[in-house]
């Protein structure tokens, strides 16, 4: 069997792998989100139950005002905090695409790699000109590729350090708010 063929093969297998890994990283990444939308759910039916309960032994006004200003706060946590968690699993998803991705791309320039060399062994006599421009020209694109993937991972950190700050921003004034809310019932009352 010539080389070519088993080459052929190998990539071919190296490629399905690559199908069934990116389908795992996704499909992984979809179990964590429903997985956290059914503890959302259960979590958010069972408070349902608990301020159901509060409503119905309100007694007067006072404890209307204090019951329903209650129930702001929480619940502005409670999205900041879903929203991080879901953050976090499309970010892990991302990075696992990410490293799969650079994976494959490795293993495509050493194939490339690899067959210009076959390519230069059986090569007429006068070509090494042309081998050695085809190979420039691979360095080349291989370098910018690694300088794209820099660029990339760069503006990724950044907005992942955004979105923290903004996070921590959020939960910061709301929880502020909070505090500052049964002060102002105080003094209006």
């Amino acid at each position: 069997m010539s080389a070519i063929p088993e080459q052929v093969v190998a990539g071919q297998k190296a490629s399905l792998n690559n199908l069934l890994a990116f389908q795992g990283a996704v499909f992984s990444g979809f179990e964590k989100l429903v997985d956290l939308n059914l503890k959302v759910i259960k979590a958010s039916l069972d408070e349902v139950a608990e301020k159901t309960q509060q409503a119905i032994e309100v007694k007067d006004a006072q404890e209307a005002l204090a019951f329903t200003s209650s129930l702001a706060q929480p619940n502005a946590e409670k999205a900041m905090a879903y929203s991080k968690h879901v953050y976090d699993i499309l970010t892990g998803v991302q990075v696992d695409l990410t490293k799969l991705t650079e994976e494959q791309v490795a293993q495509g320039q050493q194939q490339i790699a690899d067959a210009l060399d076959q390519v230069a062994k059986n090569a007429p006599t006068g070509s090494e000109g042309a081998i050695a421009l085809v190979k420039t020209s691979l360095a080349t694109a291989n370098n910018a590729y690694e300088s794209a993937v820099k660029a990339a991972r760069q503006a990724a950190d950044a907005a992942e350090s955004n979105f923290t700050a903004a996070t921590k921003a959020a939960t910061d004034a709301a929880t502020a708010a909070s505090k500052a809310a049964p002060r102002s019932r105080r003094t209006a009352a």
